[in-house]
């Protein structure tokens, strides 16, 4: 039996707050204002960009993960929160090749206030992208200064080598600027090896975060909030008993504690807690 896994990243006692499908109101509108020389499909709901790129889908449930993603955010009710994955169309041997773009989009005047391209983020192949998601938890990382989250949870479904993993990375708006302030921080996972019936090892792993009274490194005289990872981490032998019933037996369930310090530019993420190849 594979050991259940809860995905989550939960800043305190908050759980994290998800992209609503409606928040995007007229997405081809909201693409077509924040592209201007997109060239739009018959039907209205796909563009391209030159040379080869294209926003696949504006629709944000039934194309997920590639389509557009919108969040109201809490902290400034004012500004809608805007991922558009930008696929490559002459993707080569990747299943999906492609950058998200992120944009603060002034919620009044539909106008961008700012936005930050992600390189590379859209891209997978064996192991695919299943879901991308706003994470709107209360991240006040100092005195006027607030974050968000980005969530992109990927897979490679197998009987013998599952996996499972998503990660975090956190954008903070000061003054007229969007930036990473915490990039590629694994908040849940799950893996093993198996005969594809009963008998394996299996691995899970999921990583709440808080934030400390502590600060570092001022920001207008006033510091940057440390922020603590606390990781809880599950495992499992499955094999099957006497009767050929299989059986789960669990180990001993781990627990440990990251700080995560701000270095004046961004936190730095803890080794065994970084996304693969960062």
């Amino acid at each position: 039996m594979l050991p259940v896994l809860l995905l989550g990243a939960a800043l305190a006692s908050l759980s994290p707050a998800k992209a609503a499908a409606g928040d995007c109101g007229d997405a081809a509108a909201l693409v077509q204002q924040a592209y201007p020389n997109a060239r739009k499909s018959a039907d209205g709901t796909s563009f391209t960009l030159e040379p080869h790129t294209s926003i696949t889908s504006t629709f944000t449930e039934s194309e997920a993960p590639f389509g557009l993603v919108c969040k109201i955010w809490p902290a400034h009710v004012d500004l809608l929160l805007v991922a558009v994955p930008l696929i490559d169309s002459a993707n080569g041997d990747h299943l999906h090749v492609g950058d998200i773009e992120l944009l603060v989009v002034d919620r009044n005047t539909r106008r961008v206030r700012q936005r930050l391209l992600q390189p590379g983020l859209m891209t997978d192949d064996a192991i695919v992208i299943e879901k991308v998601e706003f994470e709107t938890g209360r991240y006040a990382l100092a005195p006027n200064v607030s974050a968000f989250g980005l969530r992109i949870e990927m897979a490679h479904h197998s009987l013998t080598a599952p996996f499972t993993g998503t990660d975090l990375r956190l954008y903070a708006l000061t003054g007229d600027t969007l930036r990473v302030v915490l990039d590629g921080l694994v908040v849940a996972g799950s893996g093993g090896d198996s005969d594809g019936s009963c008998a394996g090892y299996f691995h899970s792993s999921q990583v709440s975060l808080a934030i400390s009274p502590a600060r570092h490194h001022g920001y207008h005289d006033h510091g940057y909030h440390d922020i603590t990872a606390i990781e809880r981490s599950n495992t499992d032998n499955p094999s099957p008993d006497h009767n050929g019933e299989c059986q789960s037996h669990p180990g001993k369930p781990a627990k440990r504690t990251y700080w995560m310090r701000y270095d004046g530019s961004r936190y730095a993420v803890p080794a065994a807690l970084k996304v693969m190849g960062l």
